[in-house]
């Protein structure tokens, strides 16, 4: 169970910060939601408080994690089906994962494909999806701002 002030992720989502939890009634049946704030976008999400396990809610990954994560963004790309459908698939299992370090890696094949060779739609809206989940961990991680955080893995990915 987590509370207010929690520091958390969704997968597929991003991370934010629980503000409250509040008891709704949907459809007839009364439930307990995490009302969470995004740092990117402004955006506030519902959760069902439970069924967060089932969906993957984790804590935010603490200073040290995230420092390993940006890490990681340095160096080549990984080894990469040519098929842009398998590819597509593979990537999307890795956001789903809700695994900081599968988003990272999805988020630096994706910069360097596009600066290589360019992105289809819909590698390109993963991408933006991707680099929107891994950046609102990252600014809770690291207390710093979205924009500083972009700058510094743009800068960590180089061709």
């Amino acid at each position: 169970m987590y509370a207010v002030g929690d520091k958390i992720v969704y997968p597929m989502h991003g991370a934010g910060i629980i503000e409250s939890i509040e008891e709704k009634e949907i459809l007839g049946e009364k439930k307990s939601y995490y009302v969470m704030r995004m740092p990117v976008g402004e955006m506030k999400v519902m959760i069902p408080t439970n069924s967060a396990g089932e969906v993957g809610i984790r804590s935010v990954i603490d200073k040290s994690v995230a420092d390993k994560v940006i890490s990681s963004l340095e160096g080549g790309v990984e080894e990469e089906p040519s098929n842009w459908n398998k590819r597509y698939r593979e990537n999307m299992l890795k956001i789903k994962s809700g695994n900081v370090f599968d988003v990272a890696e999805v988020v630096k094949n994706l910069i360097i494909r596009e600066r290589q060779k360019g992105l289809s739609t819909g590698e390109r809206k993963m991408l933006n999806s991707a680099k929107q989940i891994l950046i609102s961990e990252l600014v809770l991680a690291e207390n710093m701002k979205p924009s500083e955080v972009e700058e510094l893995i743009n800068f960590k990915i180089s061709v």
